[in-house]
């Protein structure tokens, strides 16, 4: 109904200006002119009927003149012009001559009238939304970003779309649009003056309106924009707002994954597709942050069946809910499994049961300071627990077998490092012996994660500070979950058995400063939340490694992927731990598990000889 009433009223409208171009163009051509000719009736009765013909041809009638633009401007030109041809063929047909000038006015005056009265209808009903709107204080914005990303925040926000922000400046480094106005709203500078623009113009919100802008470059500008004291936002992702989930003005705060300063991995679809697609796939710690993502991925290439395994239930039965919603038109078998990885035969069983052909080890204790503390646990769970899903996946004739290793195994200084080094050392050694492929992935921190400083800082802020940092000069590698397990699926298609994959990470990232930025992300400023220094915790470094100088091989196997060299183990050692580590003191356990994994083992074989059983 809404929109018939619509329709009548722009057709009598349109109606009218084409009469009214006909009759005005008549008497400027000649004021003695006669119109009620028989060429010139003809030709007007044309006019309107081929207006309106085109117009309903070319959807003039369904456009949404509220966003009218350049584009609905041309649609206009159009039809005008194919219904003055039609007249000046008809003309030509009944009088066998055309009046150029006559219609040259009348195709002018058709177009302006035409375009006047829908941008008039445009700007009418802004007025009126205005109008309805209650009076709210608006906070002043800049939009960085003077191109057409820009422009449509600007026009929205201008609309009244989002009531609390108003826009009263742009900046852009394109030097030609400096001191323009568009829509109003001057361009009064580049990014590298954002600090003094924002003073100047009492900036209270910033809005970051370039989707072309690489990590690096959404870093440095953000640098800038931290210098002031105004939020700092961002447009929503292009793939959101192509497929409809979002509009132009529903900003989104900038995260912490924006200010990496790195591009993100790209998979090669085309060779995981051939590992995954339609195989069964297992995957230990499935409930975890990194485990629950993998799954993720992995069943946008539509495996056979994916199994999910873990040691609590209230997780596995979130991921399990949660896929089969996501993907529940693909046809993917899920499967639950609940069990204890030091459970050996009940993890053979289930690998004999389901016989997986890729298997992901997510499973593991990362946390530093409570592995320090509980290194028996540590062994448990990340040497014994890899050491059975390695060997189940060995004797169920698994084809590759990833696992889940650290940045924390190079040089390992903690408890945590010291035992995942050594379940990258089991996977190495499983490999010389089976035929199964058996490779380790090896990256750095990962936002978000559970245990990861993220989520503890965006506490400490909501609780009013201060945010505790260890150490002022702590750096660490960062990458986010989605990118983590990206890595983790690669790793498996270049898989050819014994290598440990590293992710190029970047530059690493100072705790201190990942903690400022998520301190102005959140609204406030430093001074509000504070930070406060703790101390180095046991077992913590100063700054990780991903690869030791011994490992580095300089090429990369896959764009921003490198792959470490073998290096020789002395797996005796790792049998041994196995045999006495629940004999140890806490101290010698320490000890033990450091010395064997940083290949020290003429320092261990004191101890290990004090064991029984060492020969």
């Amino acid at each position: 109904m809404i929109y018939k009433n619509r329709l009548s009223v722009l057709l009598l409208m349109d109606s009218l200006i084409v009469l009214s171009a006909i009759f005005i163009s008549c008497f400027l051509v000649n004021a003695s002119f006669n119109v009620f000719t028989q060429p010139v009736v003809v030709s007007s009765i044309t006019l309107l009927l081929s207006y309106h013909v085109f117009a309903l041809v070319y959807h003039l009638y369904k456009k949404a003149w509220e966003y009218a633009s350049i584009g609905e401007m041309i649609l206009i030109a159009k039809v005008v012009s194919f219904s003055i041809i039609s007249a000046a063929t008809v003309q030509l047909v009944i009088s066998q001559q055309i009046q150029y000038r006559l219609l040259a006015v009348t195709w002018m005056l058709h177009i302006f009238l035409i375009g006047g009265s829908r941008f008039c209808w445009r700007a009418i009903r802004g007025r009126i939304i205005k109008q309805d709107l209650p009076l709210i204080p608006s906070r002043r914005t800049l939009i960085i970003g003077a191109g057409s990303a820009g422009t449509m925040v600007a026009r929205q926000l201008l609309s009244g779309f989002n009531k609390e922000l108003k826009p009263v400046a742009f900046v852009d480094d394109n030097v030609k649009k400096h001191g323009l106005d568009i829509m109003g709203i001057p361009v009064v500078g580049s990014t590298k003056s954002i600090e003094e623009i924002a003073a100047q113009y009492q900036i209270d919100n910033i809005v970051i309106a370039i989707p072309s802008l690489n990590k690096s470059e959404i870093k440095a500008i953000y640098a800038e924009c931290a210098k002031t004291t105004a939020k700092t936002q961002t447009m929503p992702m292009l793939e959101d707002l192509a497929s409809g989930k979002v509009s132009v003005s529903q900003f989104r705060d900038v995260q912490v994954e924006d200010l990496l300063g790195r591009e993100l991995v790209r998979l090669d679809l085309e060779s995981i597709s051939g590992y995954v697609t339609d195989k069964v796939v297992l995957v230990t710690g499935a409930g975890g942050s990194i485990g629950s993502e993998v799954c993720r991925q992995i069943t946008k290439f539509n495996p056979k069946k994916l199994v999910l395994l873990g040691h609590g239930e209230n997780s596995i039965y979130s991921i399990e809910i949660e896929l089969k919603a996501m993907f529940r038109d693909q046809g993917v078998q899920f499967y639950t499994e609940i069990a204890d990885l030091q459970d050996e035969s009940k993890i053979i069983s289930v690998m004999n049961f389901h016989r997986p052909d890729v298997v992901y080890h997510a499973a593991a204790h990362k946390h530093v300071p409570l592995m320090q503390r509980n290194p028996e646990e540590a062994v448990k769970n990340n040497i014994i627990g890899t050491m059975n899903a390695a060997r189940a996946a060995s004797l169920s004739g698994v084809g590759t077998f990833v696992m889940i290793s650290t940045d924390k195994a190079v040089n390992p200084t903690s408890v945590m490092g010291s035992t995942k080094r050594i379940a990258e050392m089991i996977i190495q050694h499983m490999d010389r012996f089976s035929q199964t492929k058996f490779v380790a992935v090896r990256f750095g921190n990962v936002l978000g994660s559970r245990g990861s400083v993220i989520p503890l800082f965006r506490k400490q802020i909501e609780n009013g500070g201060p945010v505790t940092v260890t150490h002022p000069d702590m750096v660490r590698y960062f990458m986010t979950i989605p990118e983590a397990s990206r890595l983790v699926i690669q790793a498996g298609a270049l898989a050819r058995g014994g290598e440990v994959f590293v992710l190029d990470m970047g530059e690493p990232v100072k705790i201190v400063d990942l903690a400022k930025n998520l301190i102005r992300m959140s609204g406030y400023s430093l001074e509000e939340i504070g930070i406060e220094f703790t101390g180095m915790r046991p077992g913590e470094k100063m700054y990780e490694e991903l690869l030791k100088d011994t490992e580095v091989h300089d090429v990369q196997v896959y764009p921003k992927i490198y792959i470490g060299k073998s290096t020789e183990m002395n797996f005796d050692g790792v049998d041994h731990l196995l045999q006495v580590y629940d004999t140890l003191t806490i101290e010698e356990l320490r000890q033990m598990l450091l010395d064997i994994a940083n290949n020290r083992f003429e320092m261990a074989a004191p101890l290990m000889k004090a064991t029984v059983g060492w020969k």
